[in-house]
């Protein structure tokens, strides 16, 4: 046996052993439920019920503070626009397109209900994350900006007297975001399309061209992350969602039908099994439940917004399940279902996807290449901020060990097109997932002061708002 060989099958061996502890299930009714799942699940409707449901009833305001200028004397390094086109960028990805269609396959039209409703509590988790991202993030002596997860976790921890534990899940959750934050899976599945459609072949040079572009734009920092993907962003949605309503169009006459089949099916056994297995469980292995609320990855980048009140980025991050699940998972789904895509025997995933827009237009394949290299581009380019915050938690702020990470990182990027990379994919996933068990216990923590903070803030932004209205 050689030794790479041996080294394959021992990570194997680790990898399955790992993701079988992370993803652990138990049986409800003949349901596999991963504990995972209901930590995220129910500190989402938590925070929903505490806060009042404040995805609702801050959802007007939060749309006028993503427009908003930054106050005079704002601490931050990216306004806070640009901030959630960064964390967009991290989560609207090919979950949104290969994702939506298994989830729909497992549990019929039914599911799409499933994800709208997860969407919009994942509105709360965020707002919760965000607010606290900004609240105890570090102004490093360049103004740089270090915020995140990390940085709350230890706080809450040291509030309950208990510095050594919250110093331990902090780096825990650093270590965690930087395995995560490879890119291997974004890249494979760019090139697979892109193999697929133009008959190209060759992964390594693939694979090097993708890296030496992702290191063209990280080497500026978060500033020249954010100048692009607040661009790269609304150029990708666009194109996606374009194609995805001249589909829906052209069936226009059928989408009541099919509204009303999403919300009839949604109750009945099978739809809601596939619903809750597609959206919440393929969804946290694949992305399909593509906003990562709960994670803790995103607000690393809101941690970086031109703000005064941390409240104020709060209102803008919940912002981000809702154009992320809410509208262009539902449009995608919607494509599916009037195609009636997801009945079509031996497709999965993207194929699903793909097979549903080339009814309309047989050119889609193409579109969709450009669509998945923008979508997996832009998530790289935020995971790669990730992965770096939570690298210079761990070994500090020096120049030369940030190159250090930008040069490992743009290394590990180049090599994602390699199919022999396919074993690590599991691992990054439950580096990713093992990221939302300690981040999810801080927010419990901070729950009380975030509502506190929410309450004078309300009082004194959005009561004057209205006084100023009414005069």
């Amino acid at each position: 046996m050689s030794a790479e060989f041996s080294f394959q099958a021992s990570f194997e061996a680790f990898t399955n052993q790992l993701a079988s502890v992370v993803f652990y299930a138990f049986s409800f009714n003949g349901v596999d439920i991963p504990l995972v799942m209901i930590w995220l699940i129910s500190g989402a409707i938590i925070f929903t019920c505490y806060l009042g449901f404040i995805n609702i009833r801050g959802f007007g305001y939060a749309i006028r503070r993503l427009f908003a200028k930054p106050e005079p004397g704002s601490s931050g390094e990216i306004s806070p626009y640009k901030a959630l086109t960064t964390a967009l960028s991290g989560t609207v990805g090919t979950g949104n397109i290969a994702g939506v269609a298994v989830a729909i396959s497992l549990g019929g039209p039914g599911a799409t209900f499933w994800m709208i409703m997860a969407g919009l509590l994942g509105m709360s988790t965020k707002f919760v994350e965000c607010t606290l991202a900004v609240k105890y993030r570090q102004v490093n002596a360049d103004g740089t900006v270090s915020g995140g997860p990390m940085y709350y976790i230890k706080a809450a921890l040291d509030k309950y007297q208990l510095p050594k534990l919250g110093t331990a899940l902090a780096l825990f959750f650093s270590v965690a975001v930087i395995f995560g934050s490879a890119g291997f899976v974004h890249v494979n599945q760019g090139f697979v399309q892109v193999q697929s459609v133009t008959g190209f072949d060759n992964a390594w040079l693939f694979g090097v061209i993708y890296a030496a572009l992702i290191g063209a734009v990280i080497i500026g920092g978060i500033k020249s992350i954010a100048n692009v993907t607040s661009k790269l962003v609304p150029l990708m949605c666009a194109i996606y969602l374009l194609a995805a309503l001249v589909v829906i169009g052209s069936h226009l006459t059928a989408v009541p039908a099919a509204l009303w089949l999403i919300i009839q099916s949604a109750f009945a056994p099978d739809a809601a099994y596939g619903g809750f297995i597609g959206v919440l469980i393929q969804g946290f292995r694949r992305a399909a439940y593509s906003n990562e609320a709960g994670i803790g990855s995103s607000p690393i980048a809101h941690a970086a917004a031109k703000t005064k009140d941390p409240v104020s980025q709060g209102f803008v991050g919940l912002l981000e399940p809702f154009i992320d699940t809410v509208v262009i998972c539902t449009i995608t789904a919607l494509v599916i279902i009037l195609t009636g895509a997801y009945q079509m025997q031996g497709l999965d995933g993207v194929q699903i996807t793909s097979s549903a827009f080339a009814s309309v237009f047989d050119w889609f394949p193409l579109v969709l290449m450009v669509a998945l290299l923008l979508f997996g581009f832009s998530t790289v380019l935020s995971w790669s901020y990730y992965g770096l915050t939570g690298w210079r938690y761990i070994v500090g702020t020096h120049p030369k060990l940030t190159t250090l990470y930008k040069i490992l990182f743009c290394g590990m990027v180049s090599m994602g097109a390699v199919p022999s990379i396919m074993a690590v994919f599991d691992f990054i996933d439950s580096m990713i997932f093992l990221m939302a068990i300690p981040n999810i216990l801080a927010l419990y923590l901070l729950l009380p002061e975030v509502k506190a903070d929410l309450q004078r803030y309300w009082q004194q932004k959005v009561l004057a708002l209205r006084s100023r209205a009414a005069d």
